[in-house]
């Protein structure tokens, strides 16, 4: 199969870009991106992996960091749309994975309202590479029996509603992705509605890229941990007992800062 037979002109692929590492890209994703005419790619992407894009293939960037969007959702949807029509083969580069707070859906609803053929590529999300590069586990036998991943992104001026009484229920690991500015408030949420001031926390930046941090405490200091970090860095935040990392190695101390 030649590149190009990947993707039928018209169609329109979301492909997860993973957390930033291109060694963490699926075979797939690679030979989708080589097989593109133009290349819609979301600001988290990782330099690494725009780098694969070939020389004349048109690359767009669609922005969407946190808070600040070069494009609006709409205006996004009718560029993809815009390009199937053209008969253009179309990827949609997407950080982790597309399904986890990608928007995917709302892209799919306009181009399957239009009848044009979409699929999807998944690709690693942040929490998994956040685990793997912790040392941790996102689920334990025993100890920690589910996942839950909520996103704290809000819209400017919006409160954060969640269910903090379900969130906080023990025996699981709560994944918050884009929680760094609200970090004060999740951490005085959860324990007001029951989660142990004392539960591991481990706070996840840059993961899988070279300027990868991640920071180790407890519930009642969230705080306090993500006090340092830019408000550019993608922050995903890890809470339960599953994530102590009480078993990781000892050469990876110098690459997670510890807090009490």
């Amino acid at each position: 199969m030649q590149p190009n037979d990947l993707i039928a002109p018209g169609q329109v692929w979301l492909v997860g870009a993973g957390p930033g590492d291109p060694d963490l890209l699926t075979r797939k994703a690679e030979r989708l991106i080589a097989a593109a005419d133009v290349v819609f790619h979301d600001a988290l992407v990782g330099p690494g992996v725009i780098d694969l894009i070939p020389p004349g293939v048109e690359r767009v960037s669609v922005g969407k960091r946190s808070g600040r969007h070069s494009k609006a959702q709409g205006s996004i949807n009718d560029l993809l749309l815009a390009a199937a029509r053209a008969g253009r083969r179309v990827v949609r580069l997407k950080g982790g994975d597309p399904s986890v707070f990608g928007r995917s859906a709302e892209e799919i609803a306009h181009l399957a309202e239009a009848g044009v053929a979409v699929r999807i590529c998944p690709g690693v999300t942040t929490a998994s590479a956040a685990a793997a590069s912790g040392h941790a586990s996102l689920t334990l036998r025993g100890v920690a029996r589910g996942l839950t991943l909520v996103t704290a992104h809000l819209k400017a001026g919006e409160p954060l509603r969640l269910d903090w009484e379900a969130l906080a229920r023990p025996g699981g690991t709560l994944g918050i992705y884009m929680g760094r500015a609200a970090a004060g408030e999740i951490g005085r949420c959860l324990i007001a509605a029951g989660r142990d001031p004392e539960t591991p926390v481990m706070v996840a930046v840059n993961v899988s890229l070279p300027n990868e941090r991640l920071i180790r405490g407890k519930l009642s200091a969230l705080a306090f941990l993500v006090r340092t970090i830019s408000d550019d860095d993608p922050t995903l935040l890890l809470i339960g007992e599953a994530v102590a990392g009480t078993h990781a190695p000892a050469d990876l101390a110098a690459h997670v800062g510890l807090h009490a």
